[in-house]
């Protein structure tokens, strides 16, 4: 046996079976506490609706927290599958562009139905401003949570995969304000949920390169 099998068989003994699951555990230990903080943080600084009895009842605030869900929900899938080494995103850019597509959509569908006057309400709403800087709030103990989760992982390409950790954590920060924010205007949504999503997304792709490195 030559020098480099016998150091090949020593590291080889100290192998351990990974456990069936570890990685969806590892990423429920370090989401799941998060989004809880997200929603804690969203309660202490915001405060809960008062209206939220008769706001459950309106389809356009189910929608606009389906939109930011969803594009969270096909986020975080594809960085699970991008945590492994022979990782690949499937289908993601494909199906968020089809997420924004239906938004765009019905956001279209309620600018005709309106009024033209309304329509500096609908697209801008009262909170533009300060919209997508709080959803980057919320957002950042979510995307913390992932890059923790990863950093026990083995991604190969850190800057895409930091990009869609950040989109996940947009998307699950914007369903987080989503439960605040009193604004009913689609394309509101449709503009300034995005840009806040988008803007973690350019975090994660900024930072991932430093912070997922293994």
């Amino acid at each position: 046996m030559t020098k480099t099998d016998d150091i090949i068989e020593r590291l080889a003994s100290d192998l351990k079976p990974v456990p069936r699951n570890a990685l969806w555990r590892r990423f429920a230990l370090g989401v799941a506490p998060a989004l809880g903080l997200s929603l804690l943080l969203m309660l202490i600084i915001l405060g809960p609706r008062v209206d939220m009895p008769g706001v459950l009842t309106m389809p356009v605030f189910w929608i606009k927290s389906a939109y930011n869900a969803l594009i969270a929900a096909a986020a975080f899938a594809a960085v699970f599958r991008l945590a492994r080494p022979d990782g690949f995103m499937g289908h993601f850019f494909g199906l968020l562009g089809l997420i924004l597509a239906v938004m765009a959509a019905v956001a279209a569908t309620q600018l005709l139905m309106a009024p033209i006057e309304s329509y500096q309400l609908l697209i801008f709403g009262s909170s533009a401003l300060h919209c997508p800087p709080l959803i980057v709030a919320f957002a950042i103990p979510v995307y913390a949570g992932t890059v923790w989760a990863l950093r026990r992982t083995a991604p190969v390409d850190l800057r895409l995969t930091g990009f869609v950790a950040g989109i996940a954590a947009g998307g699950a920060g914007a369903w987080v304000y989503s439960w605040f924010c009193t604004e009913n205007g689609m394309p509101f949504v449709l503009i300034w949920y995005t840009l806040g999503i988008l803007l973690l997304g350019a975090v994660g792709a900024v930072t991932g390169p430093r912070l997922l490195r293994w």
